[in-house]
């Protein structure tokens, strides 16, 4: 941990400022084992393998936390050698070069930390939380880049203090939290007046519920993540072929895509087949193991940005729900 970090790290029980003690530091004299502890009510933080932890280590979002630790490379763009995820977090944020420098950015929920990679490039400090232990996937991977900072902490419990951020950005991650209209009502407090947020968010519509994915993730998301895991990998050899030829075919790929709850990417080009079969093993398992897929629509994401007074709500035209807003 980057001890300037505390001049924005704050007790997630009263928002007092924190102090930190080190135990073990490296040759940068950041921090990578001591405790936080509050000013105020004395409540103490442990910070573990250079990260501060404001929850417990198991959780709602553990099957992140084994996936993301398990693929950590899959869909960093820096080891999968295609530039996708720069691709998404451009599109979906609308920022450049020029409007990240000197910035602080918060990535909400940032896993193994896919879009923080690309994030970092620029001339910007960015904090990534999340509050998996996919914490420790992006630890391992960014504990070079000194503009990377690193929280397992709770999406409802941010350890920050508030109006700091000049930007903030949450892809794919606001549907796999229990309560989604609150997640999207909690973000704009840590941003600055005229701060920028980001959403990508799950559609929900009409036909949503009739998605073969929610008819079986009520069995799937109370297996055993090794047992699910493994049985996507037996079933794969089967499935891959067969959607890789049903997933292509014009009009009726809709229909089958909507069938078949498994995440073959055929229209992903710059992947080679070696890597769309493992893309595919990835995302069936994500789409199947969360503990909450709750979809929102543009209606509901719209009132929860109007309730804490976001201004120039706009949706972009990309995949899934796609919204910036300013503070």
């Amino acid at each position: 941990m980057d001890l300037k970090l505390l001049k924005i790290l704050r007790c997630t029980a009263c928002y007092g400022q924190l102090t930190c003690h080190a135990d073990l530091t490296d040759h940068k004299n950041r921090v990578i084992d001591g405790i936080l502890t509050c000013c105020d009510c004395h409540k103490t933080y442990p910070i573990i393998r250079s990260i501060p932890r404001f929850v417990e280590m198991e959780n709602y979002g553990s099957s992140f936390g084994y996936q993301w630790n398990l693929y950590k490379y899959t869909q960093v763009d820096k080891f999968s050698g295609i530039n996708h995820s720069e691709e998404r977090f451009l599109t979906e944020t609308q920022w450049t070069q020029e409007s990240l420098k000197d910035n602080w950015v918060l990535d909400a929920g940032c896993g193994n930390g896919r879009f923080l990679e690309v994030c970092s490039r620029f001339d910007c400090d960015v904090v990534g939380i999340d509050i998996s232990s996919a914490i420790d996937a992006a630890g391992e991977l960014f504990k070079e880049r000194d503009n990377v900072h690193l929280i397992q902490a709770s999406i409802y419990e941010l350890p920050f203090a508030k109006e700091f951020f000049d930007k903030c950005y949450s892809i794919g991650v606001i549907q796999h939290t229990p309560d989604p209209a609150k997640s999207v009502e909690t973000l704009p407090q840590f941003l600055k007046q005229k701060g920028q947020l980001a959403l990508t968010i799950y559609e929900r519509k009409l036909v949503t519920p009739l998605y073969a994915k929610y008819w079986i993730r009520p069995l799937t998301k109370r297996l055993n993540q090794k047992v699910l895991l493994k049985s996507i990998k037996i079933l794969s050899p089967v499935l891959f072929p067969v959607t890789d030829l049903l997933f292509r075919i014009p009009i009726l790929n809709k229909i089958f895509k909507f069938i078949i709850p498994y995440a073959n990417y055929v229209d992903m080009k710059k992947l080679s087949t070696k890597q769309r079969y493992e893309w595919a093993i990835l995302d069936t398992f994500d789409m199947l193991s969360p503990a909450f897929d709750l979809p929102m629509t543009e209606r509901e994401v719209r009132n929860s940005l109007e309730k804490v007074a976001m201004k120039n709500i706009t949706r972009l035209d990309n995949l899934g729900l796609n919204v910036i807003a300013m503070r």
